[in-house]
């Protein structure tokens, strides 16, 4: 499934939710290296992964926790996401474009230790934008979608805007360029809903700004309720988005460490602060080494299970996928939830005088 499909089916009216599981933890440090991005595919999670200082390339890891090896090489990759013919597409703020390629099966070798030497992957890209401010061309892009057409919406952060293209580079418009209010600070996410709307994190502005299918303003959210209690009401540095089946929005609260999810029109649900347990290959990592053992049992148990610095959020069905960057994995939950019918609930009150059960 690719993040084109899951977005473009209706939900339903409404729905009963269950809760959200926590389900299991992928990889580790010097696999799952900094972790930006991922695609889920039928037998390869494909891991957007940085490297330590810079550079970064596509790590293919699976549900039994295996290391697959890499290929692609980027600058400073952000985020990726995959079209219906299967090729990827990495958004590289330190190239200043969007690279295009395809999985041939080439490998490469991420080094560990400053003795080992890289092997660099040989996997073909195209470039999609140059460095600049005119039409066109790219500032420091992050965020990538595309719309019902598959065509590409890239979030030109370093421009504030987002522009437009065809998946063979052709730039076509820039769709969201507003002033006043509206105005973007640095923008970073973005994801397009089952109506064609645009959804942009807006990163220095700590919201959510929603457009129509044009590039128009429709509205911003981001608040958490304050009878929650938290330290932290608004979003903080908000960065990828997703939405899932049933219309729910996903935001990765980069600074606040943190995934918040708010239904689809706003209204916030639930918030993720992680509950990682010890992935496959970390245990056979540390169960080789009695040092590594020792300064795992010294460590701080409850700090270790939390998200650090989320840069991303991905949906396919009914999984969640959190890259969690600052730990170097993948936390995954599992979403409960029942489609209901206009007929099976009763209509919204103009006061809120019901009880939950």
């Amino acid at each position: 499934m690719t993040q084109q499909k899951e977005k473009t089916n209706q939900p339903p009216f409404a729905i009963l939710r269950g809760g959200y599981k926590y389900k299991e933890t992928l990889g580790m440090r010097r696999v799952t290296t900094y972790c930006m991005d991922m695609v889920e595919t039928k037998d390869v999670l494909y891991v957007l992964i940085r490297a330590d200082g810079s550079g970064g390339n596509i790590r293919r890891i699976n549900w039994k926790d295996e290391d697959l090896d890499v290929f692609g090489n980027f600058k400073w990759p952000v985020q990726m996401i995959q079209d219906s013919n299967g090729m990827f597409y990495v958004s590289d703020e330190g190239d200043h474009c969007v690279h295009a390629l395809i999985d041939d099966g080439e490998k490469g070798y991420v080094p560990i230790g400053q003795t080992a030497e890289a092997q660099e992957s040989n996997t073909k890209t195209s470039k999609i934008g140059e460095y600049g401010s005119g039409e066109g061309q790219l500032d420091s892009p992050s965020g990538i979608a595309f719309d019902h057409e598959e065509n590409l919406l890239i979030v030109d952060t370093g421009n504030n805007r987002v522009q437009k293209f065809s998946k063979d580079g052709k730039f076509i418009e820039t769709i969201i360029k507003d002033d006043g209010e509206a105005a973007l600070d640095m923008p970073w996410g973005i994801a397009v809903n089952h109506n064609g709307e645009i959804l942009v994190s807006d990163w220095r502005n700590n919201r959510i700004n929603k457009y129509d299918s044009n590039g128009k303003y429709i509205s911003s959210f981001g608040e958490i309720p304050k009878s929650l209690g938290e330290d932290f009401i608004q979003l903080s540095g908000p960065a990828g988005l997703s939405i899932d089946e049933d219309a729910d929005i996903y935001v990765a609260d980069r600074n606040n460490d943190r995934v918040v999810i708010y239904d689809k029109e706003g209204k916030y649900v639930t918030q993720f602060t992680g509950d990682a347990t010890l992935s496959k290959i970390g245990k056979t990592y540390i169960m080789s080494s009695p040092r590594v053992l020792r300064l795992r049992e010294m460590s701080n148990r409850e700090v270790w299970r939390k998200l650090r610095a989320p840069a991303s959020v991905r949906t396919y069905g009914k999984l969640i996928y959190i890259p969690d960057f600052g730990c170097h994995r993948l936390q995954v939950y599992e979403k409960e939830s029942y489609p209901l019918t206009k007929d099976e609930i009763f209509e919204q009150p103009n006061h809120p005088t019901l009880y939950n059960v």
